[in-house]
């Protein structure tokens, strides 16, 4: 269940969501299922980015103003440079991501499943006879 006030917990908790969703796709019963699963991604992978950004931002100077700081050396202040740098542009890509995924369940919208049925052979003693009243 998320905290909404604890991210290692909730991070935990969409990894193992990721994993249950990786299992359950490996193949789709009822395809109809496919447009709502995309509209939960896309969805879902605009939070990760916001999330993204939101980590990147504790390092480009929030810390300091919430009274946390790393060691101050310049390997510190570049890893935490490094740290921003990668997650704001993990955060774009994801965002980019987004975007697609977002196409592909517009797209999927268009499309309407039904099961085809095969067809059943006719018996052998009304087709070898021909018609009869």
């Amino acid at each position: 269940m998320p905290t909404f006030q604890d991210p290692a917990a909730d991070a935990d908790e969409v990894q193992t969501a990721l994993r249950a969703l990786v299992h359950a796709t490996r193949s789709i019963d009822d395809p109809r299922q496919i447009y709502s699963v995309l509209g939960s991604l896309t969805s879902a992978v605009a939070s990760l980015s916001q999330s993204l950004h939101q980590l990147a931002a504790f390092h480009d100077g929030r810390q300091r103003r919430m009274g946390w700081a790393p060691t101050d050396s310049p390997k510190a202040r570049s890893a935490a440079y490094r740290v921003s740098w990668d997650l704001h542009r993990s955060g774009e890509m994801v965002r980019q991501v987004g975007e697609v995924i977002a196409n592909a369940h517009e797209a999927e919208a268009m499309l309407g499943y039904h099961r085809e049925f095969p067809e059943l052979p006719l018996s052998r003693s009304s087709a070898d006879h021909g018609l009869s009243l």
